[in-house]
């Protein structure tokens, strides 16, 4: 609209839609009457310009782990690594072989014995453990879900830099056609002006 060219962005409407058209006569009447609003729209477009600018400049492609673990606490480390290891064969096998010990020991050895069927100790150690894992592993899933976060973040500034970068090809493209229409336009305008010198001379 501002420079009479086509725009480079496009959109797609993904339900019915009512589109709404302003040319660039309403656009001329309107900064007439509001020059406030040109300066306003030339303030929007400073700051996009810069934002592109600055997105092209720089490199968004990082590691949402990594990310993450830049600003993880200790606790939080201790939770993901308590959460892991809960959520493994090796716990499972570990405490099952502890299970098992235990009430060997206690049914076997009468002179070992220190809790006797139905396990009651055995019993707390066990509602305890899950009493606390059950908060460990849900701080382990908000970090999880903050990891998700940043990797969408840095996915969407991906495709937005990738479209960013589409679009200066093509405006790169349209100068290089330009360019070379104009410089084959020269050359049939000389090869006319040799063509109609010969005819004349003959």
């Amino acid at each position: 609209m501002l420079d009479e060219k086509p725009r480079t962005a496009t959109a797609l409407a993904l339900s019915d839609c009512e589109m709404l058209e302003l040319d660039r006569d309403d656009l001329l009447l309107v900064f007439r009457k509001s020059p406030d609003a040109a300066l306003g729209m030339l303030a929007a477009m400073g700051y996009m310009t810069r934002k592109a600018d600055a997105l092209l400049r720089t490199r968004v492609s990082r590691n949402a782990n990594e990310a993450v673990e830049d600003t993880a606490t200790l606790g939080e480390r201790v939770a993901d690594k308590v959460a892991a290891f809960g959520g493994s064969w090796a716990f499972i096998f570990t405490f099952s072989g502890f299970m098992v010990l235990w009430m060997s020991i206690n049914v076997l050895f009468v002179a070992m014995r220190w809790d006797e069927y139905p396990f009651i100790l055995l019993n707390l150690i066990l509602s305890s453990l899950a009493a606390l894992q059950a908060p460990v592993i849900m701080m382990s899933q908000n970090r999880q879900a903050a990891k998700d976060r940043i990797q969408a973040d840095i996915e969407y500034e991906v495709n937005v830099k990738a479209e960013l970068e589409v679009a200066h090809l093509h405006e790169k493209t349209d100068q290089i056609n330009a360019q070379m229409h104009e410089h084959f336009a020269k050359l049939q305008r000389r090869l006319d002006a040799l063509a109609a010198g010969s005819k004349a001379a003959q």
